[in-house]
This record gives C-alpha cells, structure tokens and sequence, in this order.
C-alpha cells in the first residue's frame, strides 16, 4: 500500500514538472511584447502575433481576423481580382497565386499588399505568394 502511494505521489510529481517544462519550452522563445503582425518563426511554423485576438496565429488566420475587422469588404479567397468598379478603399482580398496566397488591400487607388499599407513584420513580404504578387 505505502509502495503505491508512493509510485502515485511519483507520478503526479514527474506529470506536473513534464507539463511545466514543455510550456516553458513553448512559450520561453516567443519575444515577450509583441507588437500587432510581429512574425515568428517555430522551428518549421510561421506564427504571428495578433493583439486583437491576444495570441500567436498562422500568418492566414491573422490576415483573416484582420480582413473581417476591416474596415472594407472582404472579397475571399480567389486567383481573380474584382472588378475595379466595384472596389473601394480597405477593401481586402485573399488572392491565390500557385506559390500560395496573400492578403491584399486596396489603398489609394490600387490594390496592394496589406502588409505595405499596415507595415507589419517585413517577414510577410516573403511568405506564401507575397513575394509573387507583382509578377
């Protein structure tokens, strides 16, 4: 009975420094103030700080969030732009190219890359399709 409580007292022991050591190896590399948009890099995973949502994201889900707190209307994934007529300023585009995608908005007259107009982590210029865009 005493050997027992003893392997259970061991066990719990050994779960808890197990849990508090894999969060600390999860959380300790993260910089410890972000700012909004800040990229991070995890091993083989892109992460980005999304201070709306008070947590690490992957870069689509914080171009999402942001795309439907926007101020314009967002058009959705596709590979084709709207109609120019019918565009307006803010408004944003997750646009599909065969590298990958990348969110859009139109500002001043054109659509350009939202993280030109915001100026988020110049990491996104190089992520998914951003770097394609333009080609």
């Amino acid at each position: 009975m005493f050997e027992s409580r003893l392997t259970l007292r061991w066990l719990r022991s050994t779960a808890t420094l197990l849990t508090v050591t894999v969060c600390a190896v999860v959380f300790a590399d993260h910089p410890a103030d972000p700012k909004n948009g800040q990229v991070y890099m995890t091993g083989h995973a892109v992460e980005v700080w999304d201070a709306d949502g008070g947590g690490w994201v992957m870069p689509e889900t914080f171009w999402l969030n942001y795309a439907k707190r926007g101020n314009g209307k967002f058009w959705g994934r596709t590979a084709d732009y709207p109609p120019y007529k019918d565009v307006n300023e803010h408004d944003t585009i997750l646009i599909q190219l065969k590298q990958g995608v990348c969110l859009m908005e139109f500002f001043h007259t054109r659509w350009r890359r939202a993280q030109d107009v915001r100026r988020w982590d110049t990491a996104f210029n190089d992520y998914g399709g951003c770097p394609h865009v333009f080609d």
